[in-house]
């Protein structure tokens, strides 16, 4: 019997991943954020420290877990355009594989 090598057990792993998720979701190896310029020049306070946050991987209710989000950076003086910055942070697994493959420059608030 043949073993395999660490590498070609990875490429099963990403292979099996990538056939559960649709080749669309892997369809660019370049990653550009998905909200606007305007976005993207907001400057987070000087002395700024987000939250510390337990990340959504797509399971459970993501409407609960955007409440809980807003809720808990608002209270850290967090609000508005400020929030789509920080989202990102909040997300892991399937959930953060959706945000990655946003279409570039396609949220502005």
């Amino acid at each position: 019997m043949r073993s395999l090598s660490i590498e070609q057990i990875q490429r099963s792993v990403v292979d099996a991943v990538k056939f559960q998720l649709g080749e669309g979701s892997f369809r660019t190896r370049h990653y550009s954020k998905p909200y606007t310029k305007r976005i993207v020049a907001l400057k987070m306070p000087l002395g700024y420290h987000p939250p510390k946050f337990h990340q959504f991987d797509g399971k459970g209710n993501p409407k609960q877990h955007m409440a809980h989000f807003i809720e808990t950076y608002n209270n850290a003086d967090t609000y508005n355009d400020l929030l789509v910055k920080q989202l990102v942070r909040s997300l892991k697994g399937l959930a953060f594989d959706w945000y990655a493959n946003l279409t570039s420059r396609s949220i502005d608030s």
